[in-house]
């Protein structure tokens, strides 16, 4: 077993292809602190690597033959969607103050501004790169902005935001604990935390004490491993393609093993049960 971060393990490192090897090894020696900088570098490398305006999202998708109607337009990426409608499934956030940290290329709080009309949706990623790619893409969405930030230091005031979501972002994080001590000081009272991603089966059965003693409620927790890989079957030839079409070759293996194509160690940890992806539904008293 590999350890990425401190919050995830992954089988099978020889896979990774040798930009992700490289940082994988790295990573396992660096302390939370350094850890942060190392994750950033690392996806401003990815951004910069394919800032096509047709790659927007960077989940490993759900299909549970539930999701939602989509426009048109929107269904090339609807396993990536219906991951964020999932997350968000049972929150009201229409007219609402929402914060998504982990933002990334910005497809899912795109959707979520578009579909469900908060007032106004903000979302906060480190990466440099990929803020400046969602403020171009996105100008058009009023309700929507995205700033960079750090999770563990989020730039907000107490209590500003009525809900709070983060998607497949947090196991990048050095310190989990003062992530969600973040979450907890800028949600209301009565606000609601959205959080779905994926760790090592291990280290997941952890997390709901840790959410419960920063003070969130549990509402809603679920396992959604088996839909994380059902959604990954079914995109796992469209993602080769696209990979090998718009990815430098230097870096392909690694897009491979971040985009948890069939043979990479993230997916075979969730076929075997190693990997574990759960979602969990929080409110802040």
């Amino acid at each position: 077993m590999e350890a990425i971060g401190a919050n995830m393990r992954v089988s099978s490192p020889k896979k990774m292809g040798l930009p992700a090897r490289a940082f994988v090894t790295m990573l396992r020696l660096a302390p939370g602190g350094i850890q942060n900088r190392m994750w950033k570098w690392w996806y401003q490398k990815l951004a910069k690597a394919n800032d096509d305006s047709d790659f927007r999202f960077m989940n490993y998708g759900f299909e549970d033959g539930n999701g939602p109607e989509l426009e048109a337009d929107d269904e090339a990426n609807r396993m990536f969607i219906q991951l964020y409608s999932m997350n968000i499934r049972g929150v009201d956030l229409e007219g609402k103050q929402v914060l998504e940290v982990g933002s990334g290329r910005g497809g899912g709080a795109s959707w979520i501004a578009k579909t469900h009309t908060p007032n106004k949706l903000t979302g906060v990623d480190f990466s440099a790169e990929a803020v400046g790619h969602c403020n171009r893409w996105y100008a058009d969405q009023s309700n929507l902005e995205f700033i960079e930030g750090n999770a563990q230091d989020l730039p907000f005031e107490n209590e500003s935001f009525d809900v709070v979501y983060n998607v497949e972002s947090s196991h990048c994080y050095g310190d989990m604990g003062a992530f969600v001590e973040q979450a907890y000081r800028v949600l209301k009272p009565g606000g609601m935390f959205c959080w779905t991603d994926l760790r090592d089966a291990k280290t997941m059965v952890t997390l709901p004490s840790l959410f419960e003693s920063k003070g969130f409620e549990i509402v809603e927790s679920a396992d959604v491993a088996k839909e994380v890989i059902q959604a990954l079957d079914e995109i796992n030839e469209m993602k080769m393609k696209a990979i090998e079409e718009k990815v430098p070759q230097s870096v392909r293996k690694s897009f491979e093993t971040f985009a948890g194509v069939k043979g990479t160690p993230v997916y075979e940890g969730f076929v075997s049960g190693s990997m574990a992806y759960h979602r969990h539904l929080m409110r802040k008293p």
